[in-house]
């Protein structure tokens, strides 16, 4: 079986790369990002080919020149079409290409024209329900401007009819596209796993405070406005809130509403640097509007650290709520302080809890059953089983 797998930058394809090619499937990975970038993903250069040439000039101008956010749509648009049209001209034959969503329409019906298999993978709900929720969110926080552009919708909605499956994360992910009516038979549902040798518990958060953690972009798409709202709300005499991520435009603006006391944004980290946050939190919060899967909850179970997340995020295939974790609903600032108090006025429930997260983390096996089980998947889809 010769798989190829095609995606704009790097996302969880290079780890899913990587299962394919220990078990001797991988045929080739086309990304937008240079190989000075992918090297470190640890595939052999001639199993990558890339397409650089827009998307690396523009993420390189962007930390020296301000751009419009139409602009930046614009060319974000063309990166994708581009990208797609190149890859359509050089795929090889293979017997299923593995395109993440939006980029590889028209590589996908190459492919299906020589007999192979085509998967659009979705890391997200369906592209319809997430330009919804949105368009709610932003205009909740007084930004009017459409966060998902109606091209890319008619664009992965065509993906999806055009695809002979539909590969989704989480629970979550795969009710959006029931929702809107994709039938069950084209989805298949496959929880994405973790580095087990980047993220480890190595210590304990200190004693005597309580330090919360929200890692991701910090932006209202993951519901950090809602996380701010519970933790000036949470009493506590030692509490401290970090902030580690890119931080959208639109969340500086919205700081000044939020009492910021406690309050630290690190900006972007390394994996390392997220591994030491994470052992030093006593939780970690994910309270997303919309969000396929979050890995950094699996991340921070590794760590042993507790997760609070809300029911749009994939936490309820990783964890049982008040066993190995929380799970709150979307844009519920005083169930997140609720967790925080019971958390902080009994140290018992989090030491039991961070001990059950581990051990739940632990039996998932890192990528590796991931990777057993798209393999067996698409075994199953090629009629090579």
């Amino acid at each position: 079986m010769q798989i190829t797998q095609a995606v704009c930058g790097t996302f969880w394809h290079f780890d899913l790369a990587n299962q394919l090619e220990s078990m001797g499937y991988l045929k080739r990975i086309y990304s937008t990002f240079p190989w000075i970038r992918l090297k470190r993903e640890g595939l052999p250069k001639e199993r990558v080919r890339t397409f650089p040439w827009i998307y690396g000039p523009w993420i390189a101008s962007r930390k020296y020149i301000w751009m419009p956010q139409g602009l930046s749509k614009q060319i974000e648009l063309a990166n994708i079409r581009l990208f797609d049209a190149w890859l359509a001209r050089n795929v090889e034959d293979c017997d299923a290409l593995i395109a993440v969503s939006g980029s590889g329409l028209r590589a996908g019906r190459v492919v299906q024209q020589r007999g192979g298999r085509y998967i659009c993978d979705r890391g997200s709900s369906h592209i319809r329900y997430q330009k919804t929720i949105l368009d709610e969110e932003y205009a909740r926080w007084g930004f009017r401007e459409e966060k998902i552009d109606a091209r890319t919708v008619t664009r992965e909605e065509a993906e999806y009819a055009q695809a002979d499956a539909i590969t989704v994360p989480s629970e979550f992910a795969w009710r959006s596209f029931i929702e809107l009516g994709v039938k069950p038979g084209k989805l298949e549902k496959i929880p994405y796993g973790v580095r087990l040798d980047r993220f480890q518990k190595t210590g304990e958060p200190p004693k005597g405070s309580f330090n919360v953690l929200f890692a991701g972009t910090v932006s209202i798409r993951k519901g950090v406005p809602y996380l701010l709202e519970a933790f000036a709300k949470f009493s506590h005499p030692s509490k401290r809130l970090r902030l580690a991520g890119p931080v959208e435009p639109e969340m500086n603006s919205l700081f000044s509403r939020f009492d910021m006391t406690g309050v630290e944004v690190l900006g972007r980290q390394t994996q390392n640097e997220l591994a030491k946050s994470m052992n030093a939190s006593h939780v970690m919060v994910l309270p997303s509007v919309e969000d396929g899967f979050g890995l950094v909850m699996a991340q921070a179970m590794a760590c042993g650290t507790v997760v609070i997340a809300s029911e749009n995020t994939g936490g309820t295939d990783l964890f049982r709520d008040g066993e190995e974790g929380f799970t709150v609903p979307i844009r519920s600032p005083a169930e997140i302080c609720d967790r925080f108090t019971r958390l902080a006025e009994d140290p018992d429930i989090r030491q039991r809890m961070s001990e059950a997260a581990l051990m739940r983390i632990r039996s998932l096996g890192g990528w590796d059953d991931y990777g057993r089980r798209i393999a067996a998947f698409l075994k199953d889809l090629t009629g090579q089983a």
